[in-house]
């Protein structure tokens, strides 16, 4: 049987992308100012977004389609 479960949680979804961005930009060396660690950090968001759209819709639905046969889950695209 396979059966599909939505996920809505909008905090989650956006607090692991700032996490991300945050963990990425903290690596690069040479920033000079917490405004340029920002910018940077809002812009490694945007892309990270950008990437995660093909699958999480507004921001906050993940869709995941669970086969209790095959005993897999796996996260659908978008409609």
């Amino acid at each position: 049987m396979k059966f599909t479960i939505t996920f809505k949680d909008p905090d989650t979804v956006s607090d692991a992308i700032r996490d991300a961005a945050k963990q990425e930009v903290s690596q690069i060396v040479g920033l000079k100012s917490e405004r340029e660690r920002e910018n940077l950090i809002e812009t490694r968001c945007e892309d990270i977004t950008a990437v995660t759209e093909k699958w999480i819709e507004y921001g906050e639905y993940l869709r995941v389609e669970i086969d209790t046969e095959a005993q897999t889950a796996r996260i659908l695209e978008r409609k």
